[in-house]
């Protein structure tokens, strides 16, 4: 029965990249193609769902290994990473649970996206990160985790980003996806020292090795997760990113904010409680960094006006209070209240509009709560929570950015010999108009370039070869013709820049990208 772990990431990663490919080559295209992409995705998410049971009821029967490898993916001197998955105990729960949560949402995508522009956009999308989720929860090591882990939330980029002709929305992705990065290098650098103090990337022997870790190496480890963890559940001081996440469809806030992409931060701290066990600070921390961001997110939930915003601040909060029992050492607890809490939230999230169309019928209102003043403006803005973030990390880097500039334009490239002014040393076009309005030139005008230092001698050498080629070859045999065809050629150039920079082209590059990169 191990053996399925392996289908159940799979098969929707092949429906994802059948509805891709049929809607770049225009196989399934327009609203006559909608059925043909919704029972691609529900039908591979209901065999994964199905697989997921199996296994579960496999484990509960005590059937399964434990753990099951397929290869090696690369082996290099002490450096091994197979393609290991883990097939009992925490990870196969949640991989049932989140397979059952995304076989929901996926029908009921089908018919509240119908005839919505980006329809099999949204399924191709979804499709790959339930294949993501899946192999986050299941992966043995961390390197197939952070796979999974950056895919995911590259879907939730292009998902926030749906309506990628609204500004807002292109924006807030954006955010978004740079915030969430901060949480990637610290589950690369968690990484890189399980495999500088372990000795591996695998899951089972780092938490084996948690007790032959010294006290530092220990609490530096769960550190360097704890921050992954944090930014992937947004807690503080990240906790804003999660309201700028509901610009996507409400079946993506559903799927990601509600029922499984914001839990995987948790889920990484459950699965390295023998790291976190042996690193008293790195608990103290997680059960603070929950309290605060249930606080915090209580008190802004007070002042929101509309369901969405209400239920993600109550998201953050809940996730809030899994990290103070992970803190304090309530593990399982913590273990049953993501279980719950995700589908419970997914349930709220799904039944929003029909909550919002309720409501309106029976006349009635949301229930309202006396606040003190000042606390009702602080919540309003989020206690400035963006601003803060941006005076202390954004500004700074936008300022080293600007100095290192300055310091390349103005002493790198003089030591290096920088040739004069780029615009006067290769103007050729520049010196033919003159000529044809009859300019006096300068005597030396074959040497239009200068420089000093080798590199610069270099650039004058090389400036002077190819204005000599201009000159005799290519100015002097110059006309209109040749002026009308440079114009055409740069329409051409314009509208397949255009045909590039659609999505459907640009999701095909970031897969090939990833495939490159992985």
């Amino acid at each position: 029965m191990d053996a399925l772990v392996i289908l159940i990431p799979l098969m929707p990663l092949v429906a994802a990249m059948v509805i891709g490919l049929g809607h770049l080559f225009g196989a399934i295209d327009g609203e006559a193609g909608e059925s043909l992409s919704a029972d691609i995705a529900s039908w591979a998410i209901s065999m994964s769902c199905l697989l997921s049971l199996a296994l579960l009821g496999a484990d509960f029967l005590g059937k399964n290994a434990g753990s099951y490898m397929i290869g090696h993916w690369l082996n290099s001197d002490t450096l091994d990473i197979p393609f290991s998955f883990i097939t009992s105990g925490f990870n196969v729960h949640l991989a049932a649970l989140f397979s059952v949560l995304l076989a929901i949402i996926i029908r009921f995508s089908i018919n509240y996206m119908h005839r919505e522009a980006g329809y099999h956009r949204f399924f191709f999308i979804l499709s790959l990160f339930s294949s993501a989720m899946l192999l986050l929860v299941l992966s043995g090591n961390v390197v197939l985790t952070f796979v999974g882990w950056e895919v995911a939330g590259l879907c939730s980029y292009f998902l926030i980003a749906y309506a990628y002709d609204r500004p807002v929305a292109v924006l807030n992705a954006t955010r978004v996806f740079v915030t969430n990065r901060i949480g990637d290098a610290g589950l690369m650098l968690g990484a890189g020292f399980s495999f500088a103090w372990v000795g591996s990337v695998n899951w089972n022997t780092i938490n084996a090795a948690a007790a032959q870790l010294t006290s530092g190496e220990a609490t530096s480890l769960a550190l360097c997760f704890a921050v992954a963890a944090f930014a992937k559940s947004a807690q503080l001081p990240f906790t804003p990113w999660l309201a700028r996440a509901m610009e996507g469809p409400t079946p993506s806030s559903a799927v990601f904010y509600g029922a499984v992409m914001v839990h995987a931060g948790v889920f990484l701290v459950i699965l390295l409680r023998p790291i976190f066990e042996q690193a008293p600070l790195a608990m103290a921390l997680v059960a603070l960094v929950g309290l605060l961001t249930a606080v915090y997110s209580f008190v802004i939930g007070l002042t929101q006006t509309d369901v969405k915003s209400s239920l993600i601040f109550a998201t953050s909060g809940q996730l809030g209070l899994m990290y103070l029992e992970c803190g304090l050492g309530f593990w399982q607890l913590a273990g049953w209240h993501l279980c719950a809490h995700a589908a419970v939230r997914s349930y709220q999230f799904l039944t929003a509009p029909s909550l919002m169309h309720n409501e309106r019928c029976l006349n009635s209102e949301f229930p309202t709560r006396n606040i003190p003043a000042w606390l009702y403006v602080a919540s309003l803005q989020r206690f400035w929570l963006d601003p803060i973030v941006d005076w202390a990390l954004v500004k700074p880097v936008r300022g080293l950015a600007h100095d290192l500039s300055y310091f390349d334009d103005h002493v790198i490239d003089c030591m290096m010999g920088a040739p004069a002014p780029a615009i006067r040393a290769i103007s050729s076009l520049a010196q033919l108009e003159e000529q044809r309005i009859g300019a006096q030139l300068d005597n030396d005008s074959d040497q239009f370039a200068q420089g000093s230092g080798l590199a610069g001698k270099i650039t004058q050498w090389m400036a002077a070869i190819l204005h000599w080629f201009e000159e005799r070859f290519v100015l002097r045999g110059i006309g209109k013709d040749a002026i009308n065809y440079g114009r055409d050629l740069g329409h051409i150039a314009n509208k397949f820049e255009q045909a590039v920079l659609r999505p459907r082209y640009l999701v095909l590059f970031v897969l090939i990208t990833l495939l490159v990169a992985f």
